[in-house]
């Protein structure tokens, strides 16, 4: 992870004014550190770190701070904002509950939830039969966690093994980390989980799209050394749509095989969709760029339009097996957050959101490809599908992946009016809201460029 610290006193940088950036004043503004430091004092240090910009609004694609300072935002705070900021068809929408005098139902029923359930259904397509709504991302994947191994009881498996791939991220909570590859945020668990697999992620720079399958079967060998059976001991594949890091995503054929062993030995297809799902690469979930089928998806972020909502939805006779009771949360299905999702795919429906994305993804490919090409030494990959990119970043001298350059690129696009995501590792992460305007990405795309050049500039 990269060690790079990000500047918290005002630093004098070139004031912008365009149609779409507005800097004003020294970067971060005039009082972010005092602020910063009042936050520290009585936060947990675990919420900091984050490029240091106050923010005081955000509408649509732009970020406001307190001094009238406006970034282009390639972030949708972490791809949460995919129908745009404070989207006016959605605070109606959540207005129209609060006025109806009706904030909270525990699981008692209410109009609002049947009215979102269907509709999200009716989006989801025909694979999908049965939803269940909850708060927070890591609640989505705990449940499919559980949904698979339940399954594989009713199945009478031997084991409940599950199948999850290095360097995939599904979460904070136990299950959720004990899926995830990380070791070092699952330090805390006492306890390995034996019957969590992890095979090796097909990277690009490891694996060639037409020996894909061939490395799965490999990878699986492993389990087979271990007395693992696929059909007795499997009840169950977890796959994050893309590595989330980097924006890198699985051969098509990878995926095919794997779903083609799920249907031969019995075991639930599952996809963590958290940030891929709801238009954001170009179709309505990330799997279909696959040609598949899966069982069980994992949603959340983009779903709520940025009210606290997830869901898993899947199969009646896999969705139905908890009973009464025994599958539920506090805050599940609130009318609140079912008025935002309505909200969401309404607006992802009625603005075309999804073939935006998919049109606006070509024009951003093609934009940061022509930066690669200008920075070979610099830059090792361009990947993403919609508009969901990275940029990966090498050591121009060594080849080995830089995780303290893309910090730097990161601080000098804020300087410049324009929020990226910030990985602290070797790449920096691009997701704007997807109604960004053509001429409003373009910029961004162009801010990134001159940003990489004054980086490399300040290295000599």
């Amino acid at each position: 992870m990269s060690s790079y610290t990000f500047h918290k006193k005002p630093q004098h940088v070139p004031f912008v004014n365009t149609r779409h950036r507005t800097i004003q004043s020294p970067i971060p503004a005039p009082g972010t550190e005092i602020f910063l430091e009042e936050l520290a004092a009585c936060e947990s240090k675990s919420m900091q770190g984050q490029l240091p910009i106050i923010w005081d609004k955000a509408k649509d694609v732009y970020i406001f701070d307190h001094l009238g300072n406006k970034w282009i935002d390639f972030t949708s705070t972490i791809f949460v904002a995919n129908i745009g900021h404070a989207n006016n068809h959605l605070i109606s929408s959540v207005k129209s509950v609060l006025n109806n005098s009706l904030v909270h139902t525990y699981a008692y029923p209410n109009k609002i939830r049947l009215e979102y359930l269907k509709l999200l259904m009716q989006f989801a397509g025909n694979n999908f039969e049965k939803g269940f709504l909850l708060s927070s991302g890591t609640e989505a994947t705990e449940v499919v966690l559980k949904l698979m191994r339940v399954n594989g009881q009713a199945s009478k498996k031997r084991r409940l093994g599950v199948i999850c791939l290095e360097g995939n991220w599904h979460g904070r909570t136990m299950g959720a980390q004990l899926m995830s590859s990380n070791l070092e945020q699952k330090q805390w668990i006492s306890h390995r989980d034996l019957d969590v697999h992890h095979l090796p992620f097909p990277y690009p720079w490891v694996v060639e799209e037409n020996n894909a399958e061939k490395f799965l079967y490999e990878s699986l060998t492993s389990l087979k050394k271990n007395n693992i059976d696929l059909e007795k001991d499997i009840c169950g594949i977890m796959m994050e749509t893309f590595q989330g890091w980097g924006a890198v995503f699985y051969p098509s054929v990878y995926v095919k095989a794997i779903e083609k062993i799920c249907r031969e030995y019995n075991i639930l297809l599952a996809f963590d969709e958290m940030q891929a799902g709801f238009g954001r690469t170009g179709e309505k979930f990330g799997y279909e760029h696959y040609g598949v089928q899966p069982d069980l998806i994992c949603c959340g972020k983009g779903m709520g339009g940025g009210f606290p909502l997830s869901g898993v939805l899947g199969k009646s006779e896999v969705m139905d097996l908890p009973g009464f009771g025994n599958m539920s949360s506090t805050h599940s299905a609130n009318p609140i957050s079912c008025a935002a999702g309505l909200a969401t795919i309404q607006e992802i429906e009625s603005k075309d959101l999804v073939r935006e994305s998919f049109l606006k993804g070509q024009l951003l490919s093609k934009g940061l490809q022509a930066i690669q090409k200008i920075n070979p030494d610099r830059i090792s990959y361009v990947l993403g599908k919609g508009l969901l990119a990275a940029i990966l970043f090498r050591d121009p001298h060594t080849g080995e992946p830089d995780n303290l350059f893309p910090s730097k690129v990161a601080e000098i696009c804020m300087q410049m009016g324009l929020l990226v995501v910030h990985t602290g590792r070797e790449a920096i992460k691009i997701g704007p809201p997807l109604t960004i305007t053509e001429d409003c990405l373009q910029e961004g795309i162009d801010v990134i460029e001159e940003a990489i050049q004054q980086a490399i500039c300040q290295e000599k």
